[in-house]
């Protein structure tokens, strides 16, 4: 049986090198202040955020909206954070 722990990966070991720059794709409904919603979250992580950088698409069909955005990534606990605070956050269906 494997067992997984949340102990940091020494940095020797990580695949990414801190700090960088990490695209973080976010899908959610296109509805009034999702955008705002993501860019305050993203400052929360990274307070020198740029809005202007998010990318955005919609959808076929205009119901949903795919923003990328890139953060400045200073650690794995970082984006792990991040991560759990988007997957959790009501406006948001899918993040990769």
């Amino acid at each position: 049986m494997t067992s997984f722990t949340n102990a940091p990966i020494p940095p020797e070991r990580s695949l990414i090198e801190y700090p960088s720059r990490f695209p973080i794709k976010v899908m959610g409904a296109h509805v009034d202040g999702f955008v705002e919603a993501i860019v305050s979250v993203a400052r929360q992580f990274d307070p020198g955020f740029d809005a202007s950088t998010v990318e955005q698409r919609p959808s076929k069909g205009g119901n949903y909206l795919g923003l990328t955005i890139t953060v400045t990534a200073t650690s794995r606990e970082q984006l792990d954070e991040l991560y759990r605070t988007l997957t959790t956050h009501p406006m948001v269906k899918v993040v990769l």
